[in-house]
C-alpha cells in the first residue's frame, strides 16, 4: 500500500482489516479520532509505538509528554509541521509493513 492508497482508506468509516495495530493508530489520527490513536499507541510497546505516542502528544500540545515518547522511540524531538510528520511515519511504518 502506498501512502495515497492509505490517505484514500481515510473516506471509509472503519480502517481496513489488513492494517497492523501501528497503522491502525495512524488510521485513526487520520480521521480525527485521537484518543482511538491515542488507546492503541499506548498498548504498543516498541519503538515505532513510542514515535506514534510522541506524535499524538504533540497534536494534544503537551509536549513534555512527547519529549519523553521521542526519547523512548530513539527519534530526534520532531518541531516541523505535523502533517508532514503524520505522512512520515505513515511511510514508514507502509515500507516496514511491506518488508515482511
Amino acid at each position: 500500500m502506498t501512502l495515497n492508497e492509505f490517505k484514500a482508506t481515510l473516506q471509509q468509516t472503519t480502517p481496513p482489516s489488513t492494517l497492523t495495530p501501528l497503522l491502525k493508530a495512524m488510521w485513526h489520527e487520520g480521521k480525527g479520532d485521537w484518543e482511538a490513536a491515542h488507546n492503541i499507541a499506548q498498548e504498543i510497546n516498541t519503538s515505532e509505538g513510542s514515535w506514534i505516542h510522541a506524535y499524538l502528544h504533540r497534536v494534544e500540545g503537551d509536549l513534555g509528554n512527547a519529549s519523553y515518547w521521542y526519547h523512548r522511540a530513539g527519534k530526534p524531538v520532531f518541531t516541523g509541521d505535523l502533517k508532514h510528520e503524520w505522512n512520515s511515519i505513515v511511510e514508514a511504518l507502509l515500507q516496514n509493513n511491506s518488508k515482511n
